[in-house]
């Protein structure tokens, strides 16, 4: 389960409890920080608290203004500077050395339409993005905390007492901006800028699609739930027992290995990894994944057996030509030296979020520059090589004649 998905159950326990919430969000971060913007913590009135905004240094103090926000009904925003070195600032020595903005506002009407917002988005396998307002200098008619949405459909909704109609339709442009991009932003709006909001992209879950009903699958589907992706386990032996055995997987598909193509849903955002421990099936499956739009291929075994596999697939070398670049990892997972199912498990899950991150995953004290950044824009990267596919690409050629 994600940290959302926590806060929107935790949201509609309180609320089914009558119990009062307010909701913290870090909004914008200068320098360095625990947490990035949209980092959120829902916060009940007898103090329990999901989700956090850093690494548990300014909760506490987050919680004492969330107590005093439901007792006034006003959203207020919130200035944490940890560049300052006086450890009494604070009574913790952060050390962070970054500003970190957190709106704090009541759960009234603006946090239901968030929550079932982020309920929508949860249901869809496609992006999509909201603006809050988190400072209107001069702007008294929209208040901190209205919001404007873009659902994974592509409908617009804006909450009441949104900016005026023009300012609203730049937003919104950008929203669909930002669903292109798949980056988050602070952006502002009127000639002197007194309109500021937070674009913030909502990613749909990791849709991972396991081949292979065996032990070694068991954690892997324990991880993927647990990060809040999307598990489906393909049984290619078609045993019902498989059934029972990932009861915790969000899906089970029992079908022989000439039936995937018309049983299993490969989409471009798509995860898969390949596991079935028969060489045939294997075979079978890759001819079908090969051809799909798939980001993220995994192979289980020796780069040797996958380079095999490649060359006997009809149509081997156009297939392979086809794939998103980088799509295809053999032998799958991080090399961590992993050696139990368990292990293996965290190797493949790791490789994974950092493919779908634009990251190659190395340690971090070796990266140079900011840790934290969007993919598409960071120009800071480890040493390490990226891996070489031409070998897989030439083994596949010679297999077709070429």
């Amino acid at each position: 389960m994600t940290e959302t998905q926590s806060i929107i159950e935790a949201y509609r326990r309180a609320t089914s409890e009558n119990v009062r919430t307010a909701l913290a969000t870090v909004v914008r971060v200068e320098g360095s920080a625990y947490r990035r913007p949209g980092a959120r913590m829902l916060v009940t009135e007898d103090g329990r608290t999901t989700g956090v905004v850093s690494g548990g240094c300014l909760e506490g103090d987050v919680r004492e203004r969330a107590a005093r926000v439901m007792q006034t009904g006003r959203p207020t925003l919130v200035k944490y500077d940890t560049t300052t070195d006086d450890d009494v600032v604070w009574g913790l020595g952060l050390g962070c050395n970054g500003i970190v903005r957190v709106l704090i506002e009541p759960a009234g009407e603006p946090v239901r339409d968030l929550v079932q917002f982020l309920e929508a988005c949860s249901k869809s396998q496609r992006r999509a993005a909201f603006a809050t307002v988190i400072r209107s200098e001069q702007i008294t008619e929209v208040a901190l905390g209205t919001r404007v949405f873009l659902y994974p459909d592509g409908r617009a909704k804006a909450d009441a007492g949104a900016p005026e109609y023009a300012t609203t339709q730049r937003i919104i442009a950008d929203l669909h901006t930002a669903v292109r991009s798949g980056v988050s932003s602070v952006a502002q709006y009127g000639s002197d800028g007194t309109l500021e909001v937070l674009i913030e992209v909502v990613e749909p879950a990791v849709a991972l699609v396991i081949f292979g009903a065996g032990a070694d699958a068991v954690p892997l589907v324990r991880i993927a739930r647990r990060l809040g992706w999307h598990a489906t386990v393909v049984d290619t032996h078609a045993r019902s027992r498989s059934l029972a055995r990932f009861a915790n997987a969000d899906a089970v598909i029992l079908c022989r290995p000439e039936e995937v193509s018309a049983h299993v849903t490969i989409t471009p955002s798509t995860a898969a990894v390949l596991m079935t421990h028969n060489y045939f099936h294997d075979l079978e499956v890759l001819n079908v994944l090969l051809h799909q739009p798939i980001r993220y291929l995994g192979c289980l075994g020796p780069k040797r057996r996958t380079e095999r596999l490649l060359s006997e697939v009809p149509g081997g070398p156009v297939a392979l030509e086809k794939l998103s670049f980088g799509a295809l990892h053999a032998p799958v997972g991080m090399d961590i030296g992993a050696e139990t199912p368990s292990e293996i498990a965290v190797s493949i899950a790791a490789e994974i979020l950092a493919v779908l991150r634009g990251r190659f995953g190395g340690p971090l004290h070796r990266r140079h520059g900011s840790i934290h950044g969007h993919a598409a824009s960071l120009d800071a990267t480890f040493s390490a090589p990226v891996a070489d596919l031409s070998s897989f690409a030439s083994i596949a050629c010679q297999g077709a004649g070429a």
